[in-house]
Order: structure tokens, then sequence, then C-alpha cells
């Protein structure tokens, strides 16, 4: 059984579901307890699920027992609401409250024990139905502001997964929406603190699939960097305390130090970005 075979939940107004999210000041991502393990999504590594929910929505399950463990959701839900503060599209991100039972119907063990690993709060993301996955192909069809808006956002948190192999951008009534930023501020992963790395540069950049669709990046970084600075406390605030570890206050900070330094001026991500867009451009 794949995504694409399940008949999504009808409502009776499908723009508002998916386009209605907490709003800025709101810090707290809505909880929602999953009541029925639909399928497997075995598009991603980390096996993500689509499950039902007590809201009668469906979701897209990132477990916090896969891969990279919670630090993956952290960076899901720093970078999914700090895209949306920006003005970005992303889905709705909640807390979905998983019971393994669920998932033992599932004939396939990896799966089984999956859910037991990840048994209490992981990461929901809004399914849309009837979204299609963005292809290098269409990315004319992205207006060169978007296109920079993207770039600058990826600069900014490091994302290295917005490539042309994988974009992991959805295009949904006619609109382009981020998904899947687990793969944000890497370096969390290191020794060091991550606050240690506002500063270091981003040659990946170069691969971002937008990136020779991109307009100039200065527009980009006058619009967006005032609004970024102002969400980091509450952007921060929005990962639940059980994936922040023995001191989620401290982990908190360490992001917010990071995002703060990364856009004290001058934002040399920016002329970093730029730089590699221009190579594109004369390449």
């Amino acid at each position: 059984m794949t995504a694409a075979s399940v008949r999504p939940v009808v409502w009776a107004d499908q723009s508002e579901r998916f386009t209605t999210t907490p709003a800025l000041g709101d810090d707290a991502l809505r909880h929602v307890t999953a009541t029925r393990y639909v399928a497997p999504l075995r598009e991603g590594g980390s096996l993500p699920g689509l499950v039902e929910a007590d809201d009668d929505g469906l979701y897209v399950m990132k477990f916090r027992g896969a891969g990279q463990g919670p630090a993956a959701l952290v960076a899901e839900v720093v970078g999914g609401e700090l895209a949306r503060a920006l003005g970005l599209l992303v889905p709705e991100l909640v807390v979905a409250e998983l019971e393994p039972e669920l998932a033992r119907a599932e004939p396939d063990v990896e799966i089984q024990e999956l859910a037991d690993a990840s048994a209490g709060a992981n990461l929901g993301v809004d399914f849309l139905p009837g979204a299609l996955p963005f292809t290098p192909a269409a990315g004319g069809a992205v207006p060169p502001e978007l296109a920079a808006e993207l770039v600058w956002f990826d600069t900014l948190v490091m994302n290295v997964d917005r490539t042309p192999r994988n974009p992991n951008l959805l295009v949904w009534h006619g609109r382009t929406w981020l998904i899947d930023h687990g793969a944000a501020f890497y370096r969390q992963h290191g020794e060091a603190p991550l606050a240690d790395s506002a500063r270091a540069g981003f040659p990946l950049i170069r691969e971002h699939v937008l990136l020779g669709r991109a307009g100039a990046l200065a527009q980009a970084d006058r619009r967006l960097a005032p609004v970024a600075q102002q969400a980091i406390e509450s952007v921060v605030a929005r990962v639940p305390d059980v994936w922040l570890g023995p001191d989620p206050l401290a982990r908190r900070a360490d992001f917010a130090a990071f995002l703060d330094g990364r856009l004290r001026a001058p934002r040399t991500f920016v002329s970093e970005a730029e730089a590699a867009r221009r190579e594109v451009d004369h390449g």
C-alpha cells in the first residue's frame, strides 16, 4: 500500500485546513494522537509513515527513533517554522503521539521496531493530498524572487537537502511548498556547540536546485533578515522539551545563538550564496 492509494479525508474547505497554522506568537505546536497507521512511506531512508490522527487528519509521521533521532526533529521544527515565519509555504507541523501497537499489523519487522523505538512524541507533517513532487524541469515556473528567497533561507539554516536529486519541494494547488528540513543545521551533530559554526561557510549551496533560477539575493536579504531575526525566540520555543535532551534551555539557546550570529551583519552567507549564483549565471 502506498500513500498514492490512500483516500484523503474530505474537508469542507481544503485550503483553510492546510494553510491555517499557529500564529507566530504561539509558542507550542499543536498536539494530536495517532489513531491509525495507514502506510509506510518508503521514499525516505528514515521510513516515515502515514498516520491518521484524532483530529481526522492525515500526517506524515517522522519517527524520533529513526536516523539521526530527535535531533532531526528539532531541525525539522526550527527550519520549518522559521520558513513559515518568512512567509514561505510549509505544511503544518504537529507533535504526534504514537502508541507502538498501531504499527503491529505492518509486516515489515523494521517498521515495527522503529515504532517501538518511537513511542510517545513524534513529528507530524500535514499530508497534502494530491501534491506532486517538484522536478528540476519545473524550476522555470518558480519566480526568480521566490527562488532567491529559498536559496537565502537554505543558506541561513545550512540545509544540505534541496538538490536536483532530492529537492524536498512539493507542488500543491499550483504553489511551491517546502518539506523535510531534518538535514538542516547539520553541524549540531558535531562535538562543538552549533553556535560555534554561525559564521562558517556553506559551499554546498552550489548544489541548490533553484540556484540557477534565483534572482539577486540582496533584495531577498533586505526583506527576510529582519523577519528572521525577530522570529528566532518564538521558533526555537516551539521545539518540545522531550526532543532536546537533558538541558532543553541550553539546546534552545544554542540554536538561537547560531541563528543570531548568522544573521548579524555583515551576513557573509548572503555574499557566499550570491557568488555561487553568479558562477551559475556565467557558467
